[in-house]
């Protein structure tokens, strides 16, 4: 036996020291895979790491001299407290509730559809036909942004003078009696956010779906052999084994897409916006209102703000959506075996 426990340990030893060495000959072995790494490696340092470093410029006065030299000097949590309770909080509040409302909506209303999508697509036999509808479902992820809010708000433009033709979708609500203003239906702050939505779920649909499509062609044809021999119909084949066989992607993609919950970026949204200002109510989020900020030229103290502002907003989502994700991670692993880490 003492024998014995000396031969393990001697194992191991062995195996420690050579550590390093089975590294270098893994790497040596397949070389041509660490290389494709590379590029990856650069993005991530470059544009992941690397801005890291100006995080601290959220904690800094951030004031300049005459010979625009730069003179960082330390202030504190004082942004936070600006953000969070001076003059520019309640924009900020209401920035990201709007946020928060948004996303939420994006999560609730726009996570199942590609899901069932996936679906749907499964079900259709004919490879050429589904083959087809496929494409015209992804082609909308390929369309520029500023096409489709181009287009978006043509269908939306009201009666603002006699040379303007009102949109498909304003005539459609006005005609139902629900709209009656002329100004257009982006001009109404209850209307953007399905609007909003529905014009991401088209954009975004289809081409989310091409996971959950890949998971069911991953289940087993024997399972569903097996399930139609026990008198399961197509629904009861869908929720016993479809469903389950697709819950580990389900799973990690709900958590990925927790963590960018609070990523709404402002490009659509000043599009759709524009010059507007009573859209801003519902509009107006995070990104949007660092944006603003920067087109005022904002300053609070006689200090410019918004470098400082932008970094300690964003570092605030950031951390709010770093819980989101742990916390899911942490669910998810309590309750089944499926999570990120």
């Amino acid at each position: 036996m003492q024998n014995t426990v000396k031969t393990d340990q001697a194992v191991i030893d062995e195996v420690e020291r050579t550590k390093f060495k089975r590294g270098l000959a893994t790497i040596a072995k397949d070389w041509r895979l660490y290389v494709l790494l590379i590029p990856m490696l650069a993005f991530l340092i470059c544009f992941k790491y690397m801005p890291i470093y100006g995080i601290l410029e959220g904690f800094k006065w951030g004031s300049y001299q005459e010979s625009t030299q730069y003179i960082g000097q330390w202030c504190g949590t004082y942004w936070l407290e600006v953000i969070f309770t001076g003059n520019s909080s309640l924009e900020f509040w209401r920035a990201f509730r709007n946020t928060f409302v948004n996303s939420m909506y994006g999560l609730i209303i726009g996570f199942p559809i590609p899901i069932f999508i996936a679906l749907l697509f499964s079900e259709v036999k004919v490879l050429g036909y589904r083959s087809f509808l496929q494409v015209c479902s992804y082609l909308p992820h390929f369309v520029s942004m500023v096409v489709v809010t181009t287009i978006i708000t043509l269908w939306c433009t009201g009666e603002v003078s006699a040379s303007d033709a009102p949109g498909i979708i304003y005539n459609a609500l006005k005609g139902m009696g629900v709209l009656t203003d002329k100004r257009g239906i982006l001009a109404h702050p209850r209307y953007f956010r399905p609007i909003y939505q529905v014009s991401g779920i088209w954009e975004g649909a289809g081409y989310g779906s091409i996971v959950y499509f890949a998971a069911i062609l991953a289940i087993s044809p024997t399972s569903y052999e097996a399930a139609r021999i026990d008198g399961a119909s197509k629904m009861q084949q869908i929720r016993y084994v479809t469903l389950p066989g697709m819950a580990p992607t389900l799973t990690i993609m709900l958590i990925m897409r927790i963590g960018h919950i609070l990523n709404i970026g402002y490009e659509k949204i000043i599009l759709l916006i524009g010059a507007t200002p009573t859209a801003w109510e519902t509009g107006d989020v995070v990104s949007t209102l660092v944006y603003r900020m920067t087109g005022r030229g904002e300053s609070v103290a006689g200090v410019q703000v918004i470098e400082q502002i932008g970094v300690v907003a964003d570092l605030f989502n950031s951390l709010i959506a770093m819980v989101l994700v742990l916390g899911a991670n942490a669910i998810s692993r309590r309750v089944s075996s499926t999570s990120l880490f």
